[in-house]
């Protein structure tokens, strides 16, 4: 009756007074004859009916009994376990009520299957004992099988908001928050794919994961998120954006939300937005003191403009922040465009772009030329409309800060050229790049001597004959750093003045390589030799210098 608890139903019939059993081995003989099951041909033994053996079931393992189980169910009930699980589990809803969700189960005696489904569903299960082969016609009509899969049956906004609303979920989605906020990361993943859903925390730039929750709670989980960032819990079918604020430890910290919907459901990204960078100076960014004179006086200037290049994640917004800090004045008048706007800036006008309406960065800066602005930061030059706009204000009297993908200052003048603007107004207007890279610091709880192999040692030995004699340090793991080695990150930086000969060389379309050449000579120094010096002081690994740089 119950696939493969033969024995215990023969256990519990004869216990119970109601078979009196022949020898075990008449018994499966006779089964065997008879061409069914051990436990049905006990049941003909003695004479009982399916629903008296059923009965027997239901008493001995203190479950209720639905001899007259329901032809269908109502999607929204459903909708309340997902059709993996159903599948997985072999169970069906049959109903709701005040002591939790009651279902049918293709083996009830599958002990912790109330307590499973409990805390995957995020409320109290009561499984009922129903007949197999009805409990199994039921399966099937309400979910198929996992050979042929039927249509997904979408929950109601009622069902995803109640689902939302559940004290296990809140508090699940609350512990994740704030342990990812107390951990430091910088972006939350939550990932569901096929078989499981998976929770990934970004620290230092690396991702760690978490213990992975049940797979049923992925929809709850998104449903929550979507609930707190106020987007819309039954759009599943497009991406959206939002914002998340969230009090842990006395502070309020902004989460800006990012839905993407996917084969195997939503991925939800977390991107934990720190306050405390919009104060950052630029005093305080870690830059040589070179290079940090050299950016206050490229900042300072009534024109021009003033590039940091880098890779996404590299803190170039964080720079330009520390820039806008510096001429956050009464007398100025500051006007940003950023795609989004993530930190607000006191006394600074902040714009967000919005491309779908037509809004770009290009469009920006042309109505903020009738803003009478002094200084304006362009989150990005992506086009040749942003960067002629961002040319024609520079020309015009103002001071344009921006940013470009790039992966060195020198490429940063190659791909202006690249996007079509002329030699001479690059050579005009450009005041400097910086390009910037974060890199992981090594732990200074368990920081110590290191040697690196051949390879590595190979991997840097152009910078000079020195480097096989340098002395190089690692992190060995322990608590403070959670077994990483690392804790913190820091910047390393590469400054490319605009000189007069830099500006000859531009105006000659030099490739790269000549625009590298010449700032060599110059004695400027590359991403991979500030890298190196850091590595040097114990400050990185050289790992992690070949890695960025």
């Amino acid at each position: 009756m119950f696939e493969g608890r033969d024995e215990a139903i023969c256990e519990l019939l004869q216990t119970q007074g109601l078979v009196r059993l022949p020898p075990s081995a008449e018994l499966r003989q006779g089964a065997l004859t008879a061409g069914v099951t051990v436990a049905a041909q006990v049941i003909a033994c003695g004479g009982l009916s399916r629903a008296q053996v059923l009965a027997a079931v239901a008493a001995h393992l203190g479950l209720s009994l639905e001899l007259a189980p329901p032809v269908t169910v109502e999607p929204a009930l459903l909708a309340r376990v997902p059709r993996d699980l159903a599948l997985a589990r072999g169970i069906v809803p049959i109903r709701l009520g005040t002591e939790g969700l009651t279902v049918l189960a293709l083996d009830p005696f599958d002990e912790p299957l109330s307590t499973d489904l409990a805390f995957a569903l995020g409320q109290a299960v009561r499984v009922a004992v129903a007949d197999p082969v009805r409990t199994a016609q039921l399966i099937q009509a309400a979910y198929g099988s996992d050979s042929a899969p039927t249509a997904v049956v979408e929950p109601s906004v009622a069902v995803l908001a109640e689902m939302a609303g559940q004290a296990p979920v809140v508090r699940f989605v609350s512990m994740v928050l704030e342990q990812a906020i107390r951990d430091r990361a910088s972006d939350v993943h939550f990932e569901p794919f096929a078989d499981e859903f998976r929770i990934r925390y970004r620290v230092d730039g690396a991702l760690y994961e978490m213990t992975p929750p049940p797979r049923t709670l992925a929809l709850p989980i998104a449903s929550r998120l979507k609930v707190l960032a106020d987007l819309d819990i039954a759009e599943r079918r497009v991406p959206q954006d939002g914002r998340i604020r969230l009090g842990v430890a006395d502070r309020q910290v902004d989460l800006r939300v990012s839905t993407l919907p996917t084969q195997a459901g939503e991925s939800i990204v977390l991107r934990v937005l720190d306050a405390s960078a919009t104060r950052l100076s630029l005093d305080e960014l870690g830059l040589p003191a070179d290079i940090l004179a050299g950016a206050k006086a490229a900042v300072s200037r009534p024109n021009g403009l003033f590039l940091v290049t880098g890779p996404t994640g590299s803190g170039k917004t964080t720079t330009l922040y520390g820039a806008l800090q510096l001429l956050n004045q009464t007398e100025l008048k500051l006007l940003t465009a950023e795609d989004p706007v993530e930190y607000e800036l006191e006394g600074v006008m902040q714009l967000g772009v919005n491309p779908a309406a037509g809004l770009t960065f290009a469009t920006a800066l042309r109505a903020f030329l009738r803003q009478d602005p002094d200084v304006m930061m362009i989150g990005e030059i992506r086009d040749l409309e942003t960067a002629q706009m961002a040319i024609q204000a520079a020309l015009t009297g103002h001071l344009v800060l921006s940013t470009l993908h790039t992966n060195d200052a020198p490429t940063a003048i190659a791909r202006l050229l690249d996007l079509g603007v002329e030699p001479f107004l690059v050579g005009a207007t450009l005041e400097a790049v910086l390009a910037q890279r974060l890199v992981r610091k090594i732990c200074p709880q368990c920081r110590g001597p290191w040697s690196p192999s051949a390879a590595q040692l190979q991997a840097v030995g152009e910078i000079g004959d020195a480097m096989p004699t340098a002395r190089y340090f690692r992190g060995e793991g322990c608590p403070s750093c959670a077994q990483t080695g690392y804790r913190g990150r820091m910047g390393i930086f590469e400054w490319l003045p605009m000189t007069d000969a830099l500006r000859e060389l531009v105006g000659q379309e030099s490739p790269v390589s000549r625009l590298r050449d010449w700032r060599r000579a110059q004695g400027c120094q590359t991403l991979r030799e500030a890298g190196l010096a850091s590595a040097r002081r114990g400050e990185t690994t050289l790992e992690e210098v070949l890695c960025h740089t």
